[in-house]
């Protein structure tokens, strides 16, 4: 019997004795959500839902390299670039210092920084979510209120949208983006405006929390326009406090990321028309905030959702089946915590044969895992395996 095997309604305390045990420094207590029984987690659920399963499994696996840390970036996501010539970037947005950080992705090596802070092209304020797509780098800048597209590999600016008009922006944070048959992409991104005191606006004025832009090539260049913006304004669908989006084109699937309150901190299903799909993931799971979202996909539609349960004290990150959304397990490391995103490839570099999964910690640095091990530890099949 694995010895990391418990039910979800222990988890926390098990989390902390198997943690605790590998030496981490003892902190001030993060105040712990309540334990929720297996029963009680599955009645969040929409009728249609599945019952959640009964046990849960949660391993120990340790990084492979954490970058240096510099506290001052606050860094706050990450994505990868697997450039044609056969280098392997790891880009991590500064929050702080309006940066974009520029690793090697094998070994963590600080390459470059690019970018300073301002309001022209190729300049930030406060980058947060970062997407890489083919040879494009697509920044989230919260405070430019705008998402900026770059080259690579020498991050020209190519193109801002999202900054003014009727497709305007009010406080961006993630964004995920799809290539599509006609060589355009389309771009998702969030928008957790608030009210005039920072607060979370009623649910009827919800309605814009995603915004879908379509991304075009032509002879002119990138162009950009808004498709449409959704998000539910009543009922268990309402993206209340929502940063990260990824999605599953082969499932019509987006996963969003809700913050609001213990009870309602999960991943929330919509479809690619915008709609609530009526699924409530991770319901009893999450036991502090879901924040980064990645995807293992297979070829054949099989696959792993990879989840962050965000803590400042323990850090979890928790893996669903692709198909079915049925909860498989979680895995920690005793040095990673408070992680925002995350990043997963599946493409063979030095040291990682079967792919990197990398993480956030704690505002200043990043880390990486061995995928191959996460997955044969977690117990998730391989594709093609």
């Amino acid at each position: 019997m694995n010895p990391y095997r418990v039910f979800p309604a222990a988890l926390p305390a098990v989390v902390g004795l198997v943690l605790s045990a590998c030496g981490r420094p003892p902190a001030p207590a993060e105040p712990a959500a309540p334990a929720v029984a297996p029963a009680a987690a599955a009645a969040t659920a929409e009728p249609a839902d599945p019952p959640l399963p009964t046990v849960a499994g949660l391993v120990e696996i340790g990084e492979r390299f954490l970058t240096v840390r510099d506290p001052a970036d606050n860094v706050d996501s990450v994505a990868v670039w697997h450039a044609p010539g056969g280098e392997h970037w790891l880009l991590a947005t500064a929050k702080h210092t309006d940066h974009l950080l520029v690793y090697e992705a094998a070994s963590g090596k600080l390459l470059r920084k690019v970018g300073s802070s301002g309001t022209g092209p190729g300049q930030f304020e406060r980058p947060n979510g970062v997407f890489v797509i083919d040879g494009l780098a697509l920044v989230v800048e919260r405070d430019n209120r705008r998402v900026q597209v770059l080259g690579l590999p020498d991050f020209k600016a190519l193109l801002v949208f999202g900054a003014e008009g009727e497709s305007a922006l009010r406080k961006p944070y993630g964004l995920w983006a799809q290539r599509l048959e006609e060589g355009d992409y389309r771009v998702f991104v969030t928008d957790n405006y608030e009210t005039a005191d920072d607060q979370v606006p009623p649910a009827a004025e919800l309605g814009q929390r995603v915004k879908q832009y379509r991304l075009r090539r032509g002879a002119e260049g990138l162009t950009a326009v808004l498709e449409k913006s959704f998000g539910a304004t009543s009922g268990p669908g309402v993206l209340n406090i929502v940063e990260s989006v990824w999605g599953d084109p082969a499932h019509g699937r987006l996963l969003l990321a809700d913050e609001e309150q213990y009870r309602q901190r999960n991943l929330k299903v919509y479809g690619f028309d915008g709609r609530y799909a009526g699924r409530r993931l991770g319901a009893g799971i999450f036991h502090f905030q879901p924040e980064g979202i990645a995807l293992y996909a297979c070829e054949d539609g099989s696959g792993w959702w990879f989840t962050t349960d965000q803590g400042k004290q323990e850090n979890f990150f928790h893996l669903f089946d692709r198909r079915s959304l049925e909860y498989l397990g979680s895995f920690g490391s005793p040095r990673v915590l408070n992680t925002d995103g995350v990043w997963l490839t599946r493409t063979p570099m030095p040291g990682f044969p079967h792919g990197a999964f990398y993480a956030v910690h704690d505002d200043g640095n990043v880390a990486a895992f061995d995928l191959g091990e996460v997955l044969d530890k977690v117990g998730a099949k391989r594709c093609g395996g």
